[in-house]
């Protein structure tokens, strides 16, 4: 059980983390970035891409709570 929530805990840091970075990094719109420019930006960047594995934490931890 306390691995579950230890899980969990983990999943939402690392998501929370990764959101933080894409959320600044939207400040390069108003450099005369394009949003295909951004999308390649973040895509590129493994901060930005670290929520990937985040949410895949939160949803293991949730899906095998009651089992």
């Amino acid at each position: 059980m306390i691995k579950k929530v230890l899980i969990f805990l983990l999943g939402v840091i690392v998501t929370s983390n990764s959101l933080m970075f894409i959320i600044i990094y939207l400040n390069l719109l108003k450099m005369d970035y394009t949003f295909i420019e951004y999308l390649k930006y973040i895509f590129t960047h493994i901060e930005c891409l670290m929520i990937i594995p985040g949410i895949i934490l939160i949803e293991y931890s949730i899906k095998n709570r009651y089992i």
